[in-house]
């Protein structure tokens, strides 16, 4: 049976947004800030760069596979509990990071914060959409992607600064606090609304209908692209451009700025012209963006990287609140658990494709899989095949949305 439909007080309200902002917020920066102590923690370990990169694995792996079984478990026991129970997993698996004396246990730890964060990743999507306004989703769902984006960009730039002060362990004690203070929010503000009588979750071969799969084949696509940024971006900029490193980390890092500026204006956009509208432009941008990058940086060098990037990452945050409110809008309350786990699946998907997938592209336009050794013409030549690849998929995703808007519009 469907869940009621809450309307909480303007004051509430906040206290929902607030709470819900930190819990993605902590989940997105426990993605990113053990990246930047691998070095530390090889060193720590005496262990290979491979034993050690095992630690920001886990979590992802954890993440991609624990995200359906978080949103069913919402759908199943009430959002508002497992929310709180994912939150208290987190805290007390950050705290088990720090505390860790061995690789191993490390890496065990970091499986079971991959698991909490998974509750935090899924379920605020579902209960901003149980408690926000009609006329507000597309910016609940916009802020929701500014506090991702933030997260993951915040995230080496907090563990750069806790290192050299605390050692590895000062970027997972960081962590604990901060997932106590969202779990006592959660507790006071969010409506804990249950599932009425006892009928079934439904399974999920029969959710994946012909309304909901287009939404998250599209989203699995849209995420490959945005990795393929992240994994041939760097090595574009270093070894292509002849860039250095400071100055990669700088052109890398406006992706995720635009990213954080553009969430709230494009939920904005997707309230005033809605969804379809919305998600149609946001996908354009994407399609123009990957060509952009497939030409303009071999034109015009850093400028048409950056250009491009312009371009690319304002239709990502603007497909992201699109498609998000667009699969959530007319599912009942007691399947958006499950709905939103899926759009993390399908995410989560992508952004591995995009990492191997598209990184073996770019490794065969190159000629090589070993690039430091490659010439400056042969990168140019993989980052073209490999966006030229991408921007293909986006004229595929722009044909399974165009079609997925044909059926809504005339169903059988």
């Amino acid at each position: 049976m469907e869940q009621a439909k809450t309307f909480p007080s303007k004051r509430m309200s906040s206290g929902i947004t607030i709470t819900l902002a930190l819990s993605m917020l902590l989940a997105s920066l426990g993605t990113s800030i053990a990246n930047i102590a691998l070095p530390t923690l090889a060193g720590a370990f005496s262990a290979p760069f491979a034993q050690v990169q095992a630690v920001v694995v886990a979590y992802l792996a954890a993440l991609t596979i624990s995200v359906v079984f978080a949103g069913r478990l919402g759908d199943r026991h009430g959002l508002k509990p497992m929310l709180v129970a994912g939150l208290g997993v987190f805290a007390a698996a950050s705290a088990l990071c720090a505390l860790a004396t061995d690789l191993r246990f490390l890496i065990a730890s970091r499986v079971l914060q991959g698991i909490g964060a998974a509750f935090l990743m899924t379920l605020p999507m579902a209960l901003m959409r149980q408690t926000a306004s009609e006329a507000r989703v597309g910016r609940a769902m916009g802020l929701l992607g500014t506090v991702s984006a933030l997260g993951t960009a915040l995230g080496p730039s907090i563990g750069g600064l806790l290192i050299p002060m605390t050692g590895w362990r000062g970027i997972f004690w960081v962590q604990p606090p901060l997932a106590i203070i969202a779990l006592g929010l959660a507790v006071a503000t969010l409506p804990d609304v249950r599932r009425k009588g006892n009928a079934p979750v439904q399974s999920l071969w029969s959710m994946l209908n012909r309304r909901l799969a287009p939404g998250l084949l599209v989203n699995l696509l849209v995420a490959a692209v945005m990795m393929t940024t992240l994994v041939v971006g760097p090595f574009y900029l270093g070894l292509g451009l002849g860039l250095k490193e400071a100055l990669v980390g700088f052109v890398m890092a406006i992706g995720p700025v635009i990213s954080i500026v553009s969430g709230v204006p494009s939920g904005r956009l997707v309230d005033s012209r809605g969804s379809g509208s919305a998600l149609a432009i946001g996908l354009a941008l994407l399609a123009v963006g990957a060509f952009l990058l497939a030409i303009l940086p071999n034109l015009i060098g850093v400028t048409g990287y950056v250009l491009a990037i312009l371009v690319l990452t304002p239709g990502y945050q603007l497909f992201q609140a699109a498609n998000n409110t667009a699969t959530l809008a007319d599912v009942p309350g007691d399947r958006r658990g499950t709905v939103s786990g899926l759009l993390g699946l399908s995410r989560n998907i992508g952004l591995i494709s995009g990492a191997s997938v598209m990184g073996a592209v770019f490794a065969f336009g190159v000629g090589t899989a070993d690039f430091a050794h490659a010439a400056p013409a042969a990168i140019a030549t993989g980052m073209r095949l490999t966006f030229l690849l991408a921007g293909g998929l986006m004229l595929v995703a722009i044909g399974i949305a165009a079609g997925q808007h044909a059926v809504v519009r005339h169903p059988r």
